[in-house]
């Protein structure tokens, strides 16, 4: 009682896009914690999930990212509450992606009534009392020591056993403390070679019950390898030519890092312990915990997908990671041991296991471990599950979620699903309906009139030009023979530099510049606007059109942008220095949070600027002041605030390289007045922001909101989302 939750996502960088399976993970983790396999997402994380009051889901049909940086200045309350902003993959019908993932979807050759999803995959109260877990441990939870193997159970399994005519040299742990259930669970995992004397360990990991990797080693082999098992291992001869290691002191090391209630949890467990050479009384075995009828056990690959919505051991890297494969296990046997035996029955991984050797037949992919299997060769990866649809789950658990929008959502029946006729009486539903629901989707829709394609079209163009507009600066003027590479050294400066053009239409010659990143070009009109280059005294400015009337405003909202918060951009950084130098130049200034240097993404090189994000703002001031001036290997450092958040590089990068005007510009355009469609627009989307800001500030504290503009995927065109994410706190702001 009384903690706060909080949430932290590492999206400063170019590659923030968020797939729909990833947003899907989130949202299933925040409405279900462990229970009915959720797990917490790979991409941000979520403390004290259990004190959530809620999930409030707000999604913007058909609305794209395009839209909020067209009415930027309209959105005032979505960018100064929700400091977590990604860029989302774009779908042809959001809502149901959300909602509906996995329901009602049976594998192919899966037999009529068979699926590998929501309630159908339950077991009757009847079938469970035949499961083998509820058979083995009893219905109820229990602690940790109900389910550490009993001296039988090791010496059955093939654990060393002190005194055992094989364990002749091997070492204890000298773990002899009674075990009681507080005591503290670490995960181990070892991957082997073959050598002459049998299995030998090349790589150990071990992690402490809050998944923190404590130790992870290459180990150099006693004998000659015969066989690395790269494939497998992920470790090759040239890793291990380097290394000094030995097994007796890996050995020594575990013997001190382990208290003496340690309980050592792994998958096959004995197996590492074997070629460990050591011996250890408590340990849980999760290939055992979870096994089924007539010892059957399932890989840890599948249970780790099954169970906790985790993928393991993917294709496309080289072998095992074994601190990955630790924290699997550790995280397998917290979630027995928190849920209790009836909760594993009903995830019924028997039937999803039939469910996906059926759909996989062709491919002859097995998924079983034989029993007493030790060190195996896995040559089949187990097959990709389908996921359940999680609000079925809450369903299950008694919570019926809460679905409003202007059209027919939800064909299920998993939600309370009510229909209005326009944003004024979704919102005043929502007011009365968000607070009884554990877990709300909110959809709004500005109308079919306001999302036509060839109006999403023109939008884009007028986005795409007002951007090029903003990176673009004019400067001069010049003398007639003045020297370009001097002009374009003294520019770099601000930042990289897109192109440079001479402008020759002018009594005397200008320099068109146009910029890679918004914040060189207004370094650039702040630094050098009134400063002698080239030998001339020059005047610096951006293009005068009816679009840019309002750039300072703009630039201004986009300074106090909560996302921009404690980030400052650096230029002027010769393209040599790596990511390592700049961490060691930078590291003397206070509360220093990341680092993050930008690349091209043609050629993937360095930029000549980074952003430097801090823990406080206050810091990243003062870092500010103390930076400019600063000369760093012989190049003098420029810097300022930032204004354009880490998910839009991508974004500003493809429109840079879209086809359209760039480069060069008219100095002066004719003033456009805006279409009557466009101002009614802004109208709209202004009263979009107002609806949201009223539902925002009735929600309870500690609620999880997520503003979602789904982006738009249709045969007309695909343009990116944008989600907007935070924790509402007591001072009505998103937690960070």
């Amino acid at each position: 009682q009384g903690k706060s939750c909080r949430l932290s996502a590492a999206l400063l960088g170019e590659d923030s896009e968020i797939s729909q399976e990833q947003l899907y993970e989130l949202l299933k983790y925040a409405a279900l914690g462990k229970c009915h396999n959720a797990a917490q997402p790979s991409w941000c994380r979520i403390y004290h999930q259990s004190h959530l009051a809620g999930v409030v889901v707000v999604v913007l049909h058909e609305m794209s990212q395009l839209y909020f940086y067209r009415f930027y200045l309209q959105f005032k309350h979505l960018r100064k509450v929700f400091r977590h902003r990604f860029t989302l993959a774009p779908s042809a019908n959001f809502p149901v992606s959300l909602y509906g993932e996995g329901t009602n979807l049976k594998p192919q050759n899966t037999p009529q009534g068979l699926t590998s999803t929501s309630s159908e995959c339950i077991p009757k109260s009847s079938d469970l009392q035949c499961d083998p877990i509820i058979r083995r441990y009893g219905e109820k939870k229990q602690g940790l020591t109900s389910y550490t193997l009993t001296l039988e159970e090791q010496k059955k399994n093939d654990y060393p056993i002190e005194g055992s005519p094989g364990c002749k040299g091997y070492i204890s742990t000298e773990c002899d403390q009674q075990r009681t259930d507080s005591s503290p669970l670490f995960g181990l995992d070892c991957e082997m070679c073959q050598t002459a004397k049998g299995n030998e360990v090349t790589r150990v990991s071990l992690v402490d019950a809050r998944g923190q990797c404590l130790l992870n080693e290459l180990v150099k082999p006693e004998r000659a390898v015969v066989n690395y098992r790269t494939r497998f291992s992920g470790v090759t001869k040239k890793m291990l030519l380097p290394v000094k290691t030995r097994l007796s002191d890996i050995q020594t090391r575990l013997k001190k890092m382990l208290p003496h209630d340690a309980v050592l949890v792994g998958h096959s467990l004995n197996s590492d312990l074997q070629a460990l050479e050591m011996i250890h009384p408590s340990v849980i075995d999760t290939s055992l915990l979870f096994a089924r009828s007539e010892g059957r056990r399932f890989k840890l690959k599948f249970l780790a997908k099954a169970v906790l919505g985790k993928e393991i051991q993917c294709e496309q890297k080289l072998g095992h990671d074994p601190t990955e494969d630790a924290r699997a296990a550790l995280e397998l046997a917290q979630f027995f041991i928190e849920q209790g035996p009836t909760k594993v029955a009903e995830l019924n991984l028997e039937m999803l296991l039939t469910a996906e050797k059926l759909a996989e037949v062709s491919q002859n992919k097995a998924v079983l471990e034989p029993r007493g299997c030790g060190f195996q060769e896995q040559l089949n990866e187990p097959p990709r599950l389908s996921k359940p649809c999680f609000l079925d789950c809450l369903k299950v658990t008694g919570q019926k979620p809460l679905l409003l929008g202007r059209q027919e959502l939800d064909s299920s029946g998993l939600c309370q699903s009510n229909l209005s006729t326009s944003n004024k009486q979704i919102l005043q539903r929502a007011l009365e309906d968000v607070p009884l629901s554990k877990f709300s989707i909110i959809q709004f829709s500005l109308g079919p009139e306001y999302i036509a394609s060839h109006l999403h079209a023109g939008l884009y163009e007028k986005v795409r030009s007002k951007l090029t507009d903003m990176l673009t600066i004019y400067a001069g003027p010049f003398e007639e023979n003045f020297c370009v590479k001097s002009v374009k050294k003294e520019f770099g400066r601000c930042g990289p530099i897109q192109s440079l053009t001479v402008v020759t239409e002018t009594f005397q010659p200008y320099v068109c510049i146009q910029y890679q990143v918004l914040e060189a070009a207004q370094l650039a009109v702040e630094s050098l606007n009134g400063a002698e280059v080239a030998g001339s005294r020059i005047q610096v400015q951006r293009p005068v059109t009816a679009a840019m009337l309002d750039c300072n405003v703009l630039i201004k909202e986009l300074e106090l942008d909560v996302e921009n918060e404690g980030v400052i951009y650096v230029a002027g950084l010769k393209k040599s220095l790596t990511e390592t130098d700049l961490q060691e130049e930078f590291s003397q200034l206070k509360d220093l949070e990341t680092l993050f240097l930008p690349k091209d993404l043609q050629s993937g090189k360095h930029r000549n600027c980074c952003f430097l994000k801090f823990q406080k703002s206050q810091s990243a001031m003062d870092a500010l002041e103390a930076i400019n001036g600063w000369t760093m290997k012989g190049s003098e450092l420029r810097s300022r605030n930032a204004l354009a958040s880490g998910h839009l590089w991508r974004w500003i990068w493809q429109m840079n390289h879209s086809n359209g005007k760039q480069g060069k510009h008219i100095f002066y355009e004719k003033m456009e007045q805006l279409s009557d469609s466009e101002q009614d627009l802004r109208k709209q989307v202004k009263k979009l922001d107002h609806h949201i800001k009223k539902l925002y500030r009735s929600l309870q504290n500690n609620t999880l909101c997520v503003v979602l503009f789904p982006g738009v995927n249709s045969t007309h065109g695909s343009q990116s989302g944008l989600g907007l994410m935070g924790i509402k706190d007591d001072e009505g702001r998103s937690a960070c």
